[in-house]
Parts: structure tokens; C-alpha cells; sequence
């Protein structure tokens, strides 16, 4: 008796495939109920304003400690962006100044911040929208 490495019945012959076709299937394909489901593109941006409270002792462990509150000002611009989807983040002098309050190296562990996306004012920007981000 042959050995066989599909599902074989016990002559050793393969058994017929169980799969259908695409077309054979009696279900919809999925590329014809995307379309039925399909929404008109993403909504476009509106100015929103939410608060958050991002966690900085997490996100600096094990960076050197001249580098932590550099560092914290990147991770907060890298949390807004990925919070309100845009490219244009800008960080408010209140909260540089609470990053840096007590020097380099000793950031505080958490805070709290308001991000706010709002309509650029400027004609020819490349972004429609920014994010500004308050302490």
C-alpha cells in the first residue's frame, strides 16, 4: 500500500478535494460583500480636543540621563501624532518647561496633557490640520 501525504481513504488513493471554487461557493465572496459594505473613504478631520495622561517613566528606561527629557519631548510628539493623526505637532512652552522642570535628567514620571486638533490657518501648509499639546 502506497504512502500518502494528503488525506487518502484506506485504498491509498487522495480523496477529492473538499474545497470549492471561488465561484462554486454558495456565500458571497468577500470581495462582493466588501463592496456592499464599503463606506465612502475615511471622514475627513475635524478639530477635536481630548486629555490624556501619557506615562514617561515607561517610555525613558534605560536611556542615559542626558538625554531623558529630549527624549520625553519626542515620545510625547510621537504619542500625538499617532493619538490625532497628523504630522504637525506642536508642543506648548508651559509643558517644555514641566518636562525640564527639574533638569535633564530627572523627568517627571507622568503627565498630563490636552492635545487639540485644530485647522491650519496657514494658505500654503502642507498639512491641513495640527495638533497643539498643553500642559
Amino acid at each position: 500500500k502506497p504512502f500518502c501525504f494528503q488525506q487518502c481513504n484506506p485504498d491509498g488513493n487522495p480523496r477529492p478535494s473538499l474545497r470549492r471554487g471561488p465561484r462554486a461557493s454558495s456565500a458571497p465572496s468577500s470581495e462582493a460583500m466588501a463592496k456592499v459594505v464599503k463606506k465612502s473613504g475615511r471622514k475627513g478631520q475635524e478639530p477635536v480636543t481630548r486629555d490624556y495622561t501619557i506615562h514617561l517613566h515607561k517610555l525613558l528606561q534605560k536611556i542615559q540621563f542626558k538625554k531623558r527629557a529630549g527624549r520625553a519631548i519626542r515620545e510625547i510628539r510621537k504619542f500625538a501624532a499617532r493619538a490625532m493623526t497628523t504630522k504637525d505637532i506642536r508642543i506648548d512652552t508651559k509643558l517644555n518647561k514641566f518636562v525640564w522642570s527639574n533638569g535633564v535628567r530627572n523627568v517627571p514620571t507622568r503627565v498630563r496633557i490636552r492635545l487639540s486638533r485644530k485647522r491650519n490657518e496657514d494658505e500654503e501648509a502642507k498639512e491641513k490640520m495640527f495638533t497643539l499639546v498643553q500642559h
